[in-house]
């Protein structure tokens, strides 16, 4: 609605100042509608000129609108056309109320500061991502094992602290199962992941909450606008909870015979999940504040709309259970692609009781639905492109549903080949990134529909 009055209030802006120098068209309310009935009744059209010099879509648009039009109103009567004259002349003052409110909430002040506020939380969340992948890689996820929110801020800056810090580290099972020969050196190289992590999680709630107290004071934030933005802050605050809560099972001695010290996947899931889900409500708030909507409805909207939410959906659904194969090490289990060993479907898919567990505890069932998501949201979006090059639609959206060809292409290469090269650090890190990369493309997409006209 609001998309489609903004139509509305421009393209009669435009028709008015374009003709004012051209033609005697350019007058206030119901004589404006009346000389463009006039006009038409006699066989005459307007110019067009003017619209194709700045807005060839819109000229073509309009011509077809026009042309039919202009037969039937030849063929009325003086009565019924001054009917539709005096219906037309109303409608024109609707359109004209409704796009000056849709306007006047558009220029509201400090929403476009607002939006860059939210995409910069989304690229700080985005960047602390990629870091946690690559504290989970590095094995580097267990070596804080103090949780000191105030006084955690700056990192050991002597030996006789790193040696603290180090002894600390030492009292867990990480250490004495995996790690017994690890001297301090190696230490502070895994220390420094986990603390870059830690520090970035904490930037994130400085660089969100000060600013939004800001705007929140200017009036910047009203309405839905505050609500979500308490969401979101609470849900920073989460996420340090929850990390935390995540530490804490890696560092428990479960005193089992094949037990590997390591977090949760479960919880390691909820930790990324978390974050994802933060990431997609900042960048979707800042798209639609940073980028002006398109005025030019075009055909199956609703259909792309739903097919934008599904791809989204879909690639939140394969990175939480990326999450699972990070958790259990089970990228590591069959290295080859398309066959799991000598079959499509893994041997051991189905090792655990009750059945459900080998969804989710087991290494091998864990990893093949990693490879089915992977495979299922690449496909989708193969077809998505296919579909949509069909249609007439406008350069952002043509360009929003390109690059999400070329992202999932790309990721399902780098997916790929970190399993054929037994997990690097660099392709598995890449190929998370490449995760969030096609989210926000799918919700750049979202965004650029949803506002389209109806």
């Amino acid at each position: 609605m609001l998309a489609t009055a903004i139509f509305f209030f421009f393209f009669f802006f435009a028709m008015f100042s374009a003709l004012a120098s051209r033609t005697a068209l350019v007058l206030p309310g119901r004589l404006a509608t009346r000389q463009l009935a006039s006009s038409l009744l006699s066989g005459s059209r307007p110019h067009f000129r003017l619209f194709s010099k700045h807005a060839p879509e819109t000229t073509s648009s309009w011509q077809r609108t026009l042309r039919p039009l202009c037969a039937q109103v030849r063929g009325i009567g003086s009565r019924s056309l001054s009917t539709l004259v005096r219906q037309s002349g109303t409608n024109l003052q609707t359109l004209s109320k409704s796009a000056s409110s849709a306007t006047a909430a558009l220029r509201q002040p400090g929403q476009k500061a607002v939006g860059w506020w939210l995409l910069g939380n989304a690229a700080l969340v985005f960047g602390t991502v990629v870091v946690g992948g690559i504290t989970r890689l590095t094995e580097s996820g267990l070596s804080m094992v103090e949780w000191r929110p105030l006084m955690g801020i700056l990192p050991p800056n002597s030996e006789e602290e790193w040696n603290r810090v180090f002894s600390k580290y030492k009292e867990h099972p990480e250490y004495s199962k995996l790690f017994p020969d690890m001297d301090l050196d190696h230490f502070k190289r895994i220390f420094f992941w986990e603390y870059t992590h830690r520090m970035l999680g904490r930037a994130i709630g400085l660089a969100f909450t000060v600013p939004m107290a800001f705007f929140w004071a200017r009036g910047y934030l009203r309405g839905a606008d505050r609500l979500k933005c308490l969401a979101l802050a609470a849900g920073i605050g989460g996420q340090g909870l929850l990390g935390w809560y995540m530490v804490r099972s890696g560092l428990e001695d479960k005193n089992e015979e094949h037990w590997i010290p390591r977090v949760s996947q479960y919880r390691l899931a909820a930790h990324l999940g978390s974050a994802f889900a933060l990431y997609t409500g900042m960048l979707y708030m800042g798209l639609t504040r940073v980028l002006p909507p398109i005025v030019k409805a075009i055909p199956k909207r609703g259909a792309l709309l739903g097919g934008s939410h599904a791809l989204a959906t879909l690639t939140f659904l394969t990175a939480v259970s990326g999450a699972f194969v990070a958790g259990l090490d089970a990228g590591l289990v069959y290295n080859s692609f398309p066959l799991m060993g000598e079959t499509f479907v893994p041997e051991d898919y189905i090792t655990k009781e009750p059945l459900w567990k080998n969804m989710l505890e087991n290494d091998a069932a864990v990893q093949f639905n990693h490879r089915c998501l992977g495979i299922t949201t690449a496909s989708v979006v193969a077809a998505y492109w296919m579909l949509s090059r069909r249609l007439p639609l406008p350069g952002r959206v043509r360009a929003a549903i390109n690059m999400l060809g070329a992202v999932a292409a790309t990721q399902v290469a780098l997916g790929i080949s970190t399993l054929l090269m037994l997990v690097p650090v660099p392709l598995a890190a890449a190929h998370q990134a490449g995760s969030l990369s096609l989210l926000s493309v799918a919700l750049w997409l979202s965004s650029e529909l949803r506002r389209l006209p109806k």
